[in-house]
Order: C-alpha cells, then structure tokens, then sequence
C-alpha cells in the first residue's frame, strides 16, 4: 500500500489467514479517524491560542451488531476553561473524517485486468 509516497503494511491475523504483517484494515480506519481527530482539536486550538494544547484519542471499534459502532474517547490536556472545552466538543463532531464516516461513502470501482 501507499499513501501519498508513504508506505505502508496492512494485513490480517493468522486466525483470518494473514500472517499479521501489519494493522489489519479496520486498523486504518480507526487510524485514520484518530489522526484526523487529534490534528483537527489540535490545530483550532493553536489558531484560538490557547496555548499548549495535548490530544489524546482511543478508539474503540465492535462491529457486533446491525451497525458498526466506534467509541472515542478524547482527551484535551492543558489550560483550558469550560468553554474552550465545549467548542472542542462540538468540533470533535465535524471533523472532516467523522463527518465522512457518519454520513457514509459513495464508492465508485473499476476493476480492470492488469
């Protein structure tokens, strides 16, 4: 796999019949979800200036259901009132991935012989 010139691993556990070589692709979502997340709270917090901002973000995925459900929990660590960390709250919700994940994806394939 690559990304933008970076490259990267991605593969199942043996109980799946990979040879756990890398994150498998769930991995890469909740990867992703999880940098968006940080870089997002990060950034507005540097654009406010509300000075040294930590964010820190675990995620959790159950895909035991109808639907699959991630839970995230964030932490926003430095010298912040209430109502800086109710804007964050409220743009933790609009971040560009979470926004994409929650409302789905069009996917348009092709797959060609190569």
């Amino acid at each position: 796999l690559e990304v933008n010139g970076h490259k990267l691993v991605g593969d199942e556990p043996p109980a799946l019949g990979g040879q756990d070589a890398g994150p498998p692709p769930f991995g890469f979502v909740l990867a992703g979800l999880a940098a968006c997340t940080a870089t997002t709270l990060r950034m507005y917090a540097d654009r406010k200036g509300w000075g040294e901002v930590t964010i820190t973000v675990d995620l959790a995925l159950d895909t035991h259901g109808d639907k699959p459900r991630i839970d995230r929990k964030v932490a926003a660590t430095g010298e912040l009132d209430e109502a800086a960390v109710a804007r964050l709250r409220d743009v933790v919700e609009r971040t560009p991935v979470t926004l994409a994940l929650k409302g789905g994806f069009t996917i348009n394939t092709v797959l060609e012989r190569g």
